[in-house]
């Protein structure tokens, strides 16, 4: 996983990579919310979803310390990330202000 997650984070355009559990209902929340993010910036950015109980050491590399927590990449390098359940509104301008 960790190579294919290398090529998709290299991308010229923004990559929301969503850090999360099955077991998680705040992460559920944020799932619905990237739902319509998507939708919103269409192919201008991928939104990406990684389930940390399944890829541990990929959320132990990128500093996952709690669930849901989004970070933003392009070209391979991390713009910004944050733990907890954001609004459509300040994902669909962080992924507008990367693209």
């Amino acid at each position: 996983m960790s190579q294919a997650f290398q090529e998709i984070i290299d991308s010229e355009r923004p990559v929301l990579i969503d850090f999360f559990a099955t077991w998680c209902q705040p992460c559920k929340v944020q799932s619905s919310v990237l739902n319509t993010v998507k939708e919103n910036i269409g192919t201008a950015a991928r939104i990406i979803k990684v389930d940390v109980d399944q890829y541990p050491a990929l959320a132990n590399q990128y500093g996952v310390r709690g669930v849901p927590t989004l970070a933003i990449f392009k070209q391979g390098e991390m713009l910004w990330k944050e733990s907890g359940v954001h609004d459509v509104n300040t994902l669909t301008q962080l992924l507008k202000q990367y693209a």
